[in-house]
């Protein structure tokens, strides 16, 4: 486990809520795409754990989504398909 690994299992100590945070083109159905992705690993997540905002010139679209994160594994697991994802412009 490298240094990095350990510092993040140091300060989240799982399980945990964590706030995923995605953008895309508003043009698609972004929200909807960046839920399934997300849900592919955790399948609990209610509509009250998903959140949307517009830019100002309504042409991108942020997706916050709450989750119980399990794992670390879990965490990146979830980040490498939000990455692969071509809709996905930026996760935070």
């Amino acid at each position: 486990m490298s240094n990095d690994s350990e510092s993040l299992e140091t300060i989240m100590k799982f399980p945990c809520e964590f706030a995923i945070k995605t953008m895309g083109f508003a043009n698609i159905n972004f929200a909807s795409i960046a839920v399934e992705i997300v849900r592919r690993h955790a399948d609990n997540i209610s509509n009250d754990a998903v959140t949307t905002k517009l830019s100002k010139t309504g042409k991108y679209i942020s997706v916050s989504i709450t989750i119980t994160a399990q794992s670390r594994q879990q965490m990146d697991a979830i980040y490498q398909d939000l990455t692969a994802c071509e809709h996905v412009l930026m996760s935070l």
